[in-house]
């Protein structure tokens, strides 16, 4: 396509990038990044990613692929503190217009060197150390090749921000952590009012840079400021400034502190380059005209929001009105300038708003799901329908179910037969116990009926944080209103039934009060339950108000009228919805002889029994916006908290003195650090309930979302599926800055707690009623292992966990020659899969390896054309769930942007994503 670039590059430009489309994947997941040199655009080499020079301006594309959706892309542009103003302005438009030349759908951010955003210094773990002088494609580093000594100092819990200092005693102070980097050895200094978390933070520079500038051979000491009697490494650290002195207590702290101040003042930017007041403070979205361009005003941040309906020579005019705006004013080179075009505001921008209005989620499922069928048709096969796909458990779901009903002050423990049947009036404390890693762990539930009251609720918290407290070991606390269960709530009960009413004294008593009708279930009444689920092992029958409005064409339903039974079966149901309605008949009782009617031909006697015909739903029901998960710092002071994101998150950034929130729209995770100062669950979920009211990504969530509340050390495998997860690192002992201490210096087996089989098996006999209980159906079927738990339960701790754990291996396995230090990926794909033929080494020739290691078991190499799922001309009798594995080495790093290795190092979900976005899923 022609370039779309003006003014003085017109010898280069950024490489063609077509026009994006939903149904197209052009461009490489990951990082992309530009220099400006010479007045043109170079491509920077990904050996070369993260080195920023300070003489130059970069650009930085940024592009992820959500769980749903289109990919997204964020746009920065890095400026040196030794840039002229030429590159500075540059560098802006041609942010711009990369994002003009992707259609307009990126988010662009200014990043100041030294102050760079926190997404920003996400993307280059551990940090970024900006380097003197000026970017050379043909040259490469200009600096001087003799090792010079520099001492950096370093801010920052969990996006570290490094800045050198000059050499000299005078650069010290209390409140920061300081690395003097000298040609044998690296030393630490830790200032008296620096922070665990920044300590530790520092010692993963120094790991960094003892790696890329000394190659791994150099020695590591550390220096606590005010400690220096008897330690060689301390006196050798300060006969580098000439001996001991003390440091100033009122040293000022290398970092400005931003401004708390948060008024805000919205300003309409002219085609002028004239500022026009909108308004301060209350603020909505109807104030902002698709036809113009805004400055919101909140000191320490600008934003700059652009119409879609503006050109890009207006956006332009606009930015640099901005950018000339913040030198006019004086404003802190901390100062954030964010550049957003409409339809693609950031969670912060909307929250200066008042009620924005919520995304709609896309209508793409059914279009989907109808594609889908029509490739598989294509490729040969008879499809009548897609099933929607199988609910995944991460635990074992053979384990054991204790229910006890809460009336007030007073538990009863439900009867085995009877504990898949609860009251929708009423609340219940569930505990689980299943095996995992070992040992018994337990996982408790306060279940809280729709009907129930507030106090009844109240109470149901608190018996569940006793019992759990009478429980040893570190079980998982969870709070699940009705209607809004996880899925892992419904997959330990594999059945479960819920009447309307309930038994507990305060519900009585508030029907007695109000003198309205008890509707608790009564085999004599009328009754009607919708039925649900996703196999005999994960199914509902939830009753319902016995009306015609209450049916819905997407499910099943069971009538129930005295001595008559009706089965309806929806006109948008499948063959498995049909499945699930026969089995729960006959569990809820066998003797019924039901009349099987379908929607359109029931008798009037049907709709008599629901008071007469009515309208009720007819379309398929949209399956919900699938969000991608968000992590949280939460600082707590006095009772409150403020929050800040951990962008692009991994295991290590959940630091034992913190507590995190693990945002996943539907469900939510308090992760308490062991040296937090949350000491209690009950406080975690208080925080949890907390972090729901503000609603930080003013994505609309619910105040009854399901929250989890974890222990250091005891996540389990439905938390643990979301990060690429080493148990190791889990079982460490000491603070932050003692275990990153450890790793550093080889000593990490001397901080492991005792494996985890080596301990004495607990929890079945711990709980209040000392009975074993035994799972049975009511039925009396006994309890079976879900699809997911029939390849060894224990072991499937998610698709990106590293189940490093298990006691077992699986049997079958796809890679039959693979190494027992294979990755969890590879293992988990494996399940289920036919066992390949390994061809001999004599019949290799031509062949790749599946996973890109040694490990993997050899393949025939296609090319991409005819792997795709969509191919006219596809490959037969080839593993169908590894599709990239065939790609050659060159073709697989062209269609995805990495190796094979770092691909099969993804999480399971995201390999999944990419592979989709392919079409090779």
């Amino acid at each position: 396509m022609a370039s779309l670039f003006n003014g003085p590059m017109k010898s280069s430009s950024f490489p063609p990038l077509p026009k994006f489309r939903r149904t197209n994947a052009f461009l490489k997941i990951g990082l992309e990044i530009w220099c400006i040199e010479n007045l043109q655009l170079v491509s920077v080499p990904k050996s070369s990613h993260g080195k920023f020079y300070c003489g130059n301006a970069y650009i930085v594309l940024h592009t992820t692929l959500p769980k749903s959706g289109a990919p997204q892309h964020d746009v920065h542009y890095w400026l040196g503190n030794d840039l002229d103003k030429v590159d500075s302005v540059l560098a802006s438009d041609k942010a711009l217009e990369l994002d003009a030349t992707l259609g307009s759908c990126t988010v662009q951010y200014r990043e100041i060197q030294g102050q760079e955003t926190e997404k920003f210094l996400s993307y280059f773990k551990p940090c970024i150390i900006p380097i003197e002088g000026v970017y050379t494609s043909q040259q490469g580093h200009l600096h001087d090749e003799k090792y010079q000594v520099s001492m950096l100092t370093c801010k920052g819990d969990h996006a570290v921000r490094v800045k050198e200092v000059p050499f000299s005693r005078s650069s010290l102070n209390h409140n920061d952590v300081f690395i003097l980097d000298t040609v044998s050895k690296i030393f630490l200094f830790s200032g008296c009012n620096s922070s665990i978390q920044e300590r530790a933070k520092a010692l993963e520079v120094v790991q960094y840079i003892k790696e890329t500038k000394h190659s791994g051979n150099c020695q590591v000491a550390t220096v606590e400021d005010g400690k220096f009697v008897g330690d060689p490494d301390v006196g050798e650290f300060w006969s580098l400034f000439g001996g001991y002195a003390p440091i100033p207590r009122d040293s000022p702290s290398s970092f400005e502190n931003q401004s708390n101040t948060t008024s805000v003042k919205l300003f309409w930017i002219t085609t002028m380059g004239k500022l026009s007041q909108c308004g301060n403070d209350s603020l909505s979205k109807a104030m902002l005209g698709s036809d113009r361009c805004y400055m919101l005003d909140c000191n320490d941040e600008i934003f700059v929001w652009m119409g879609k309906q503006t050109s890009v020579t207006e956006r332009k005019t606009s930015i640099s009105f901005t950018e000339e705006f913040l030198r006019s004013q004086g404003r802190s080179v901390g100062t954030y300038l964010t550049l957003i075009t409409e339809g693609l505001e950031t969670a912060k921008f909307r929250s200066y708003f008042n009620n924005w209005p919520q995304k709609v989620a896309p209508r793409l499922y059914e279009e989907g799901r109808g594609k889908v069928a029509a490739i598989f048709k294509q490729q040969g096969y008879e499809v009548k329908e897609l099933p929607e796909e199988d609910a995944q458990s991460f635990i074992d779901c053979s384990g054991t179910l204790k229910v006890w009903r809460v009336d007030g002050n007073e538990l009863f423990l439900i009867p085995v037969p009877e504990q898949k049947k609860l009251f929708s009036s009423d609340c219940y404390i569930v505990q689980y116990t299943y095996p995992c890693n070992g040992r018994d762990e337990n996982l408790f539930y306060a279940w809280l009926g729709r009907g129930s009251v507030k106090e009844e609720r109240t109470d149901a918290i608190s018996h569940m944080n006793a019992i759990a407290d009478s429980t040893r070991g570190e079980p998982v606390l969870a709070q699940v209103v009705e209607d809004k269960e996880p899925a892992q709530f419904f997959l330990i009960f594999q059945i479960l039934i819920i009447f309307k009413g309930g038994k507990n004294a305060r519900y009585k008593k508030l029907i007695a009060e109000k003198d309205i009708a008890d509707e608790t279930y009564d085999e004599s009444k009328v009754a009607l339950f919708r039925v649900q689920g996703t196999s005999p092992s994960n199914m509902q029958a939830i009753q319902v108000e016995q009306v015609s409005r209450s049916l819905n064409s997407s499910y099943c339903y069971i009538l129930q009228n005295g001595a008559s039974i009706f089965t309806w079966i929806g006109n948008l149901s499948s063959t498995r919805d049909h499945d699930l309605l026969d089995r729960m008949t006959e569990l809820m009782n066998p003797t019924w002889q039901p009349i099987s009617v379908r929607e359109g031909s029931e008798p009037d006697v049907f709709w008599n029994a629901l008071g007469g015909k009515a309208e009720f739903a007819r379309e398929k029901e949209i399956k919900g916006h699938t969000e991608d998960p968000h992590l949280f710092m939460l600082s707590i002071t006095d009772g409150d908290f403020k929050e800040k994101e951990i962008y692009n998150f991994t295991q290590d950034d959940l630091t034992t003195e913190d507590v995190l929130v693990l945002d996943c729209h539907s469900e939510l995770f308090v992760w308490i650090g062991c040296h937090s100062n949350v000491k209690s669950k009950q406080q975690g979920l208080t925080l949890g309930m907390k972090f729901l009211e503000k609603d930080v990504l003013a994505e609309g969530l619910s105040s009854e979302t399901p929250i989890y509340v974890i222990s250091e050390g005891h996540e389990p495998p439905f938390f643990t599926c979301f990060f690429v997860w080493d148990s190791s690192k889990a079982n460490m002992h000491g603070n932050s800055f003692e275990r990153k201490l450890a790793l550093l210096k080889g000593k990490q087996q001397n901080l492991e707690v005792p494996t985890r089989n080596s301990r004495k098996t607990y929890s079945r006999e711990t709980t209040p009623d000392g009975l074993r209980s035994k799972s049975v159906s009511s039925n009396g079927w006994g309890r079976s292992m879900s699809p997911a738990s029939s390849v060894s339960n224990s072991n499937l701790k998610s698709p990106i966990s590293s189940l490093s754990a298990s006691p077992t291996p699986i049997a079958r396995e796809l890679f039959s020659g693979s190494s027992p230090h294979g990755s969890a990926e590879e293992s988990l794909t494996s399940i289920g899969s036919p066992r390949k033929e390994v061809k001999s080494p004599s019949e290799n020739e031509g062949l790749i390896q599946a996973d890109g290691n040694e490990a993997g078991i050899n393949l025939l190499m296609y090319p991409y054309e005819r792997l795709k799922v969509v191919s006219t001309d596809p490959i037969t009798d080839i593993d169908v769930t590894k599709r990239e594995a065939y790609l050659s080495n060159e073709e697989f790093e062209a269609k995805f942007g990495m190796r094979k290795g770092d691909f099969y190092k993804l999480a399971k979900w995201k390999q999944n994503k990419l592979k989709m976005a392919l079409h090779l899923f």
